[in-house]
């Protein structure tokens, strides 16, 4: 069979078909009607983005909470910002968390998953959505168009975002982990998910009642872990994407994105063998005078367990 031959797995062909809306299917006058006492949280993880955070706030402040009721809970985590990050987010109207001061009990460690593991502690919507603070000409459509499905359909449990994501002033350059990583991962092992548009993006809403059920990566690899694992827990049927538009926002250097391919990689390995890396550690290069320089990062090897294990959450829950 010539590369030209390929498809899409059957499975996925009806996924799409089933499973893949845009924000403008479910207005919010349906997803109101469709509430019924439902509870949204919304997370924002934020590390130094003072520049954005605030808009991202405001936004969802004035337009699902004071314009309409949708979102209960609007929560930033901020994990060590050196800037005015808090200060900005609860100018804004957000209620800001340190990370450091979530289950005390248990060190926390750097990285994205750490943050959005350790929200669950403080935030009480019987759905979570997930969003990252470095968005730019933010929409609401970011939260209202992927807690839909899940308004409106009991048998959907997790929901990606799906965007186009312009590089600079070039559409559909930027996600290049996605596409030299993520995509051919997922596309060569976990076949099912090949129909997600964008399965590394940050923006995602699932119903508590899976998210404690999940392991967390606690670094960049936390999206792909999340992805997978939902698809072992629920089945593809339960999940599905939204697309939302156009997503801007601060982009990485390539080393930067070494890095979270490393990690990424790093995450799909334990769960196809559920073994450990020999080296966990990626070396990259930097020119200096001397010639190039190797510098060592440490790869993410941690992983939070499902947060209904943890007993400080379960006695919370129980209250």
């Amino acid at each position: 069979m010539s590369e030209g031959d390929a498809h899409v797995l059957e499975e996925v062909e009806r996924w799409l078909s089933r499973r893949s809306w845009s924000a403008a299917d479910r207005p919010l006058g349906r997803l109101m009607a469709a509430k019924h006492g439902t509870t949204i949280s919304v997370v924002l993880p934020a590390l130094d983005e003072e520049e954005t955070v605030g808009e991202i706030v405001s936004v969802i402040r004035r337009e699902l909470m004071e314009a309409v009721p949708l979102v209960d809970e609007l929560v930033v985590v901020d994990s060590g910002s050196s800037d005015r990050t808090g200060e900005v987010a609860a100018a804004a109207g957000a209620r800001v968390v340190h990370r450091d001061a979530i289950l005390p009990r248990i060190p926390a460690v750097q990285g994205k998953g750490e943050v959005l593991w350790r929200s669950l502690m403080v935030t009480s919507g019987d759905i979570v959505c997930f969003v990252d603070a470095d968005l730019r000409e933010f929409s609401a459509d970011f939260v209202s168009g992927i807690v839909g499905p899940l308004l409106t359909d009991p048998d959907v449990q997790f929901v990606k975002a799906m965007y186009d994501r312009p590089l600079g002033e070039t559409a559909g350059q930027g996600g290049r982990v996605t596409e030299l990583v993520a995509r051919p991962l997922l596309n060569l092992h976990w076949p099912q998910l090949a129909g997600f548009v964008q399965p590394l993006g940050g923006e995602y809403a699932v119903r508590r009642s899976l998210l404690e059920r999940l392991p967390f990566p606690v670094g960049y690899g936390v999206e792909l872990g999340l992805l997978v694992d939902a698809l072992h827990t629920v089945g593809l049927d339960a999940l599905a994407q939204v697309d939302v538009g156009s997503r801007k926002h601060r982009h990485q250097d390539g080393q930067a994105l070494g890095r979270m391919a490393a990690a990424i990689y790093r995450t799909a390995q334990l769960r196809l063998s559920r073994g450990h890396l020999v080296r966990p550690a990626l070396t990259q290069f930097e020119r200096a005078e001397e010639g190039f320089v190797p510098r060592t990062h440490a790869v993410d090897t941690q992983e939070r367990p499902p947060m209904r294990e943890i007993g400080e959450y379960a006695a919370r829950r129980a209250a």
